[in-house]
């Protein structure tokens, strides 16, 4: 599967990223039967949660815990996109309930929408048109941490600097 867009490497602790145990940080899920399959393995109580997500560069929706790091359910490697979903059952089918692109480990922008929605679409999973919580995300010119930008304020949180408009948390991450 060819999905355009802009990847994102990880670019949040070192040693999360070191931690990784390759294979075991998500679930692959490229068909309707995986998901269902994903889906019934999961406690009831486990679906009233959002789960950890990511869009690998092959255009596939991972799926793992919500407590997981981004980086592990990507095994380490960059991203289409990255956040949080949440699943409901709807007349006989699951659709995504909630979903954001909130991963501070990738910091997505949200123009990575497009990619989660190909690998929704694929799997025959129902969303919503955009992310239900976007995040935007950017780093200071100033201190040069990355910060979450709220209610359309782009001035640093750490150093009071204002931010750029466009998303520049990584250089190298490739449009």
């Amino acid at each position: 599967m060819n999905v355009r867009g802009r990847s994102y490497r990880y670019v949040g602790p070192a040693d999360l990223k070191a931690a990784i145990r390759p294979g075991r940080g998500s679930r692959r899920i490229v068909s309707p039967a995986d998901f269902a399959h994903w889906a019934a393995g999961q406690a009831a109580v486990e679906l009233l949660e959002p789960f950890t997500f990511v869009v690998g560069m092959d255009g596939v929706l991972r799926l793992a815990p919500r407590r997981s790091e981004h980086v592990t359910c990507a095994n380490g490697e960059p991203v289409l996109s990255a956040g949080e979903i949440s699943f409901i059952r709807e007349a006989d089918r699951w659709v995504v309930d909630e979903v954001s692109n909130q991963s501070t480990g990738y910091c997505p922008d949200v123009v990575s929408w497009p990619a989660v929605a190909h690998a929704l679409d694929a799997i025959g999973i129902g969303r919503p048109l955009h992310f239900t919580h976007p995040v935007v995300f950017r780093r200071c010119p100033g201190c040069q941490e990355s910060t979450i930008v709220r209610e359309d304020d782009f001035v640093c949180v750490f150093c009071g600097s204002d931010l750029p408009k466009a998303w520049n948390i990584d250089a190298d991450s490739r449009c």
